[in-house]
């Protein structure tokens, strides 16, 4: 019990230390500000695989070969498409995101926690701004972000491409060294790292099973992840807690 309550206070103080300069809180969209146990990713990575069967009119067997080949390569089959097979975006963007949203609830603990947060909030995706926009209504996030940096604003250009984070960072005055980013992927945290931004990987919770290609796969000892929690609610409410203790 000793042990653990020092474990608990030595992660608290490094919260503290952390994050006291930090005015700036970026998120991934997919499977970090929603579960990743949720249904919506797989729903979106069905409707990707659907897309390619009607483009290549292949079975889909083959073709999710092809469509991981292409999100291992570009960073996102979008792109690979686009370079490949000249693809147009605004078409695929609306396929592939025309999902059913109903299966995730309102998470107000969350909402609490993001609001509580000292400083700037915006959302860095992969997506289209109209699939953050609409995942972030469902879960009643959407009125706490300032903006949201999507594949169109990154010239589908996609994390964890170095140009990506450059344009993020212009575009919206971000000061690396005093921003952090939570995200899912642990190699999209890599560049970020590089600048000064403070890295949070968000995980599953024990127990959970969920289909991720084994290049996805990380727990948080890697050199660019400064902090791992598989509940981004709780971890934010440390960082809120952290910060007004600073404060007094």
């Amino acid at each position: 019990m000793r042990r653990l309550q020092e474990g608990a206070r030595s992660q608290a103080e490094r919260i503290a230390a952390r994050f006291a300069g930090i005015d700036t809180f970026v998120f991934d969209l997919d499977n970090t500000l929603y579960p990743p146990s949720s249904d919506l990713w797989p729903k979106i990575d069905d409707r990707i695989t659907l897309f390619m069967m009607r483009l290549f009119g292949l079975d889909s067997l083959s073709l999710r070969a092809l469509q991981k080949h292409y999100y291992l390569q570009y960073g996102t089959t979008l792109r690979g498409l686009m370079t490949e097979h000249g693809v147009d975006a605004a078409t695929y963007l609306h396929y592939v995101h025309d999902i059913d949203r109903s299966s995730l609830e309102p998470d107000h603990t969350l909402a609490a926690a993001i609001a509580a947060l000292p400083g700037r909030k915006l959302i860095l995706t992969n997506g289209s701004r109209d699939h953050a926009v609409k995942t972030a209504r469902q879960l009643g996030l959407d009125h706490l972000f300032e903006d949201i940096f999507d594949i169109i604003a990154a010239d589908f250009v996609a994390k964890p491409d170095p140009g990506v984070y450059a344009r993020f960072f212009e575009k919206h005055a971000v000061e690396p060294k005093r921003a952090a980013l939570f995200e899912d992927i642990a190699r999209n945290l890599i560049v970020p790292h590089q600048h000064g931004m403070t890295t949070v990987l968000v995980t599953p919770r024990e127990g959970e099973i969920l289909e991720r290609e084994s290049w996805e796969v990380a727990h948080g000892s890697e050199p660019h992840v400064d902090f791992v929690t598989e509940d981004l609610c709780g971890f934010l409410e440390r960082i809120v807690a952290s910060v007004r203790t600073t404060d007094f």
